[in-house]
């Protein structure tokens, strides 16, 4: 029997194994990365909870990024600072806590409004690293008595060790991808900015508008068609270039030898 529980625990760690190797490998998001970490933290200790929570560089916050239990007010809005709580206490000295029960009475604790999670009785706390630096932490908590088996421990760090640094890529790849698109919203204002510009100049010339009496004309023009400024703008300079063109000497007779 104790064969094969053990045959059983060696396979359920080379299924993690294999399962962690795969994400890291990956392209996922970086939530689809701590859903992950949730997934695999209950995998290996059958808790009750499992919070997430990232370290933002830009503010030094330790703020909630995922959770096992719904926090959908708490999740990106509920935050630390480093050396607060044992979640800050964790984070600053890059070391493992683990609480078997009396979670509350340990006197680095403290509770966060809004995280039932802190009632419960165990708390088991480990750093996500990446290079060596910590950049987040998994949190486990058990509503009852639970002793934290140092086979237990030891996969929860191996899981904040190895995900640490592909949740690191994963923020990379999406900060990278959120620049792509601001660069590419901004070429789009840019544009569209030329293009209002232009039909305004089109208005002032053949209606004797000033400026702003061809800006308001194209706006309330565009409300009233309930069409983008930049559609009604193309649609001006368009209509302009074709009168142009039809008005030019020889246009007539170059179409008709086009045909």
């Amino acid at each position: 029997m104790a064969f094969v529980m053990a045959m059983d625990a060696n396979t359920s760690q080379v299924s993690l194994l294999h399962r962690i190797s795969s994400i890291v490998s990956s392209n996922r998001t970086v939530d689809e990365m701590l859903g992950e970490i949730v997934g695999m933290t209950v995998q290996v200790t059958g808790c009750d909870a499992c919070l997430v929570y990232l370290l933002e560089s830009g503010t030094g916050d330790i703020v909630l990024r995922a959770s096992q239990v719904p926090h959908a007010a708490e999740i990106g809005n509920l935050s630390m600072r480093i050396g607060q709580g044992v979640t800050g206490w964790v984070v600053e000295n890059k070391s493992v806590v683990a609480l078997a029960e009396h979670a509350q009475e340990d006197k680095r604790f403290i509770r966060l409004p809004g995280l039932v999670e802190d009632t419960y009785e165990a708390f088991c706390s480990v750093p996500l690293i990446n290079s060596g630096e910590v950049i987040g932490v998994i949190n486990v908590h058990h509503r009852d008595r639970h002793d934290h088996a140092p086979e237990e421990v030891s996969l929860l760090t191996f899981i904040g060790e190895q995900m640490g640094g592909a949740l690191t890529r994963a923020r990379l790849m999406d900060e990278n991808a959120r620049l792509v698109e601001e660069t590419q919203e901004m070429k789009r204002q840019l544009e569209t900015r030329k293009l209002v510009e232009r039909a305004k100049g089109i208005l002032q010339y053949k209606f004797h508008l000033t400026e702003e009496e061809a800006y308001l004309r194209l706006r309330n023009e565009s409300r009233r068609l309930r069409r983008p400024m930049r559609d009604l703008a193309e649609a001006i300079i368009l209509t302009e270039d074709l009168s142009r063109k039809a008005s030019e000497p020889g246009s007539l007779e170059r179409e008709i030898e086009g045909d």
